[in-house]
């Protein structure tokens, strides 16, 4: 990782990231009082470089991601998804890990018809690999509850383990605004800023944005480029570009 704060990311005690029972099992039985009538979507993408939370995952190099997720008519939806990473290997060359995979489940729905939704869930970020002795996994669980409305979105996220290694950084957060715009039909200007609350980290709090445009094709595919930055010390603003196949 380019910062201080992604640097700890590779260290320090972590609670084994497993997603809380109560939260699992809360959202698995709502899940089965929907009906079971549902539907399997996914997509693959090629991008430029894997932007997390305004920080490059891959050492501003490309990166391989794919994911898949069943969605049930009432709302439940379960899903995984991964990409290509080098942060912890990046850190420490005895780390074999280079790869992230996610596994998430959630409810959404509307209230009522007002046009606003809702969105709710827990996901586990696993870091598969294997460390040197001594050296504690990456791996996180977050809770999240997002709002959405017309084209604008916002996204809680709250780590209930360690963030991503950071030593005693539990309960930290982040806060995702975004907005989605299609201007001309096919083509979306996307905006975003967000901010990112750690722990128990002096200067480790900080703020990340991005500007950017889509187009998306009726073959499936889509192509991406936007514009990233953040206000920490040392990292650049970055273009990044990405091509996604859906289906």
């Amino acid at each position: 990782m380019s910062s201080s704060i992604n640097n700890k990311k590779a260290r320090g005690s972590i609670r084994k990231g497993k997603a809380p029972a109560a939260i699992v099992a809360l959202l698995v039985a709502m899940g089965m009082g929907q009906a079971h009538a549902g539907e399997w979507s996914g997509s693959v993408t090629l991008t430029s470089d894997y932007l997390f939370r305004g920080i490059t995952q891959t050492n501003e190099e490309p990166a391989l991601q794919g994911g898949i997720e069943y969605a049930t008519d009432g709302g439940f939806y379960v899903g995984g998804w991964g990409s290509s990473i080098s942060w912890l290997s990046d850190s420490d060359p005895d780390i074999s890990s280079q790869v992230e995979l996610d596994g998430y489940l959630g409810f959404r729905g509307d209230f009522g018809d007002s046009g606003f939704g809702w969105d709710v869930g827990a996901i586990y970020y696993w870091y598969p690999g294997d460390y040197p002795s001594g050296f504690n996994s990456a791996d996180t669980t977050e809770v999240y509850f997002g709002l959405g409305w017309s084209f604008l979105s916002a996204k809680y996220s709250y780590a209930v383990t360690d963030l991503f290694g950071i030593p005693d950084s539990d309960g930290s957060s982040a806060l995702d605004l975004g907005a989605s715009w299609e201007f001309v039909p096919s083509w979306t200007f996307d905006a975003a800023v967000g901010k990112q609350w750690v722990e128990n980290v002096d200067g480790g709090d900080y703020a990340y944005w991005k500007l950017g445009v889509g187009k998306a094709f009726e073959n499936g595919f889509d192509i991406a480029v936007a514009y990233n930055d953040e206000d920490l010390i040392g990292p650049d603003a970055t273009w990044t570009f990405a091509l996604t196949k859906s289906f």
